[in-house]
């Protein structure tokens, strides 16, 4: 697969036709979310082509009061068709035994794998997905400036951004025509900067 030609070929293709394109080289395609700010705009556009997409979803315990309302808005509203997964201990045992390190503490990166990177690894070997869609946008950290709308994971999985060229507002603008709710009361415990990668996506 030539991604350098295929993103050539997408680069003035709406959101829309870089899902409808992606779907057609997809087997076992997968979204991503966390329902982080702008998610219902992913979530929206990818379940209007394939209504039982499987949602992984990625629960650190860690979200906000507004975000797990969030979910259950977009859930019923969308009709996801979610899968959940969660760290293998709970937030009370954590807060024991590791408690929430700083970027600076080397157990972080323990934390990180906990919370994060386990449940994704679990989610994606238990699905073996061929298509991965997810919310990157250029401008949101030095990593994803360089990965383009199409890129591979480094399993070899074609990751899809479709709204990768797409600004706040431009994101704005699709909420309110599509009539879709937004939160942005959103926690990362493993980034706690926004523009810092979590390791998820490198």
């Amino acid at each position: 697969m030539d991604i350098k030609d295929i993103n050539s070929k997408l680069s003035r293709a709406t959101p829309q036709d870089i899902i409808i394109w992606a779907l057609s080289i997809a087997k076992k395609p997968v979204i991503t979310t966390n329902f982080r700010p702008y998610e219902s705009t992913i979530l929206h556009a990818v379940t209007k082509e394939k209504e039982d997409i499987k949602v992984i979803w990625c629960d650190t315990g860690y979200n906000t009061p507004q975000t797990y309302k969030h979910a259950e808005e977009l859930k019923e509203i969308l009709g996801l068709n979610i899968y959940l997964y969660v760290p293998k201990q709970t937030v009370a045992h954590r807060n024991v035994t590791l408690g929430l390190p700083s970027l600076e503490d080397p157990k972080h990166a323990i934390f990180t794998d906990q919370v994060k990177l386990e449940p994704f690894r679990r989610a994606m070997k238990e699905h073996q997905p061929d298509v991965w869609f997810t919310n990157l946008r250029k401008g949101q950290t030095a990593f994803r400036d360089n990965i383009d709308v199409v890129s591979l994971s480094k399993d070899g999985i074609v990751k899809v951004s479709p709204f990768y060229h797409y600004s706040d507002e431009d994101l704005d603008h699709y909420l309110l025509e599509h009539n879709l709710p937004n939160e942005i009361k959103y926690f990362d415990p493993t980034k706690q900067l926004a523009n810092r990668e979590c390791g998820l996506h490198i």
